[in-house]
């Protein structure tokens, strides 16, 4: 995304693309290209017999009850939501570069043609379904399951979350505002190997600013530094101006260097405690001792630059708009982008007394994303929407689940 970057924990160590809070958001979000030379066995995904009868219904895959009662608030579910997601993934596969690029995906069965059939038939049984009994029966009689085989060979998939957060920024430097967002420089394809590192941008404390190679390209100014850094990992986020207007910013180049987690650099070197590794936990370490921040945010090498989107939703790497709930990030050269799946984890939940209550569910969701820590076929990162509640539901997402792509039989 926007997100470059996707991840859902920073604390954890593993991304927060456009995630993502996520660790793995929204950092670079390459374009998805399938190629051969990316492909590597085993092949990733695994077709299932699960079979009609599963008792009880709710305990099963594809009991996505959040369709009609949205969890942890009253009133009707999400499905227009859902909708909308299937229309942004139609949209994508309906590209002529898209229908090329399928050719060359290495899964036995999984066509581009057979990807957009199932969405199609898809959208009509969310569209005609009265509850998730109906459209759990429908998917499980219509659909084949394929299983990712996970990071272990036997489905284990490791999942974190990403969010858009919303920050409030100056279009002008002030003794107040003085850590900038930089604009992708004109000629950065030309520049030499290897990049320059993070530290060599914007100096041990973000501020380097008239020293830098990259003055003049500012577009932003934050108050917080750690603010600006969260921008980085989740690669977009929406801005409330100082002078009232708002805007959005989205991923546009970075450079090449790996993800580094700072969660997992804290906990190296006895900073925070097993319990403390999530992104509050961060948060409140760096909100304690602002002055480590000088320490650990150089530690991530990789300088992420942006572009103004006016308002527009955080995007995926597909170019399409992610959804709240709706929508992943996986390993674009492994897994089929635009595609139809279902996830099966845990995942936080407000509850009405303001808490986080984690629920294990299976959500129907679009592959739309991908990111820099989004490596292989055990990881997983999903997006949570934008804003505050977002954010700190993403911040202590991380856990093992399933991924299944679902495809019609015919």
């Amino acid at each position: 995304m926007r997100k470059s970057l996707a991840l859902v924990s920073l604390s954890l160590g593993i991304v927060f693309i456009n995630t993502l809070w996520s660790a793995v958001a929204q950092v670079p979000r390459p374009s998805s290209v399938i190629t051969q030379a990316q492909i590597q066995p085993p092949v990733p995904l695994k077709p299932l017999n699960l079979g009609n009868n599963c008792t009880p219904r709710h305990a099963c895959l594809g009991w996505d009850e959040q369709l009609w009662n949205q969890i942890g608030n009253s009133g009707g579910g999400d499905r227009q939501a859902l909708l909308t997601a299937i229309d942004h993934s139609l949209s994508y596969l309906s590209r002529n570069s898209v229908i090329e690029a399928y050719k060359k995906y290495p899964v036995r069965g999984i066509t581009h043609d057979r990807v957009r059939r199932s969405l199609i038939r898809f959208r009509q049984l969310v569209v005609n379904s009265k509850s998730p009994a109906e459209l759990q029966a429908a998917v499980r009689r219509e659909f084949t399951f394929y299983q990712s085989v996970g990071n272990d060979g036997k489905g284990t998939v490791k999942f974190t979350a990403y969010f858009e957060p919303i920050y409030t920024a100056s279009r002008v430097k002030t003794e107040e505002y003085k850590y900038p967002l930089y604009r992708r420089p004109p000629d950065f394809d030309q520049w030499a190997k290897p990049h320059p590192k993070r530290v060599d941008l914007e100096g041990q404390d973000g501020l380097l600013g008239e020293r830098s190679q990259l003055r003049g390209l500012e577009m932003l100014w934050f108050r917080d530094r750690f603010d600006a850094y969260m921008v980085h990992i989740q690669g977009s986020a929406q801005i409330e101006l100082t002078d009232g207007t708002k805007t959005s910013v989205g991923f546009a180049g970075g450079t090449d260097y790996p993800w580094t987690s700072i969660g997992g650099q804290l906990s190296k070197d006895g900073k925070l405690a097993a319990n403390q590794l999530n992104m509050p936990g961060i948060m409140n370490f760096f909100q304690s001792y602002p002055q480590e921040m000088t320490n650990y945010l150089p530690r991530w090498e990789r300088f992420v630059f942006f572009q103004e989107n006016a308002g527009r939703p955080a995007t995926g790497s597909i170019n399409v708009p992610v959804t709240a709930e709706r929508s992943i990030a996986t390993d674009k050269s492994l897994m089929p982008p635009g595609a139809l799946a279902l996830v099966h984890t845990s995942l936080p939940y407000a509850t009405s007394n303001g808490q986080l209550e984690y629920r294990t569910v299976s959500r129907f969701v679009l592959d739309q994303d991908t990111g820099s820590a989004i490596r292989g076929p055990g990881r997983v990162d999903y997006f949570m929407g934008s804003g505050k509640v977002a954010g700190d539901r993403a911040g202590v997402t991380g856990g093992n689940g399933l991924l299944y792509y679902l495809l019609l039989k015919k």
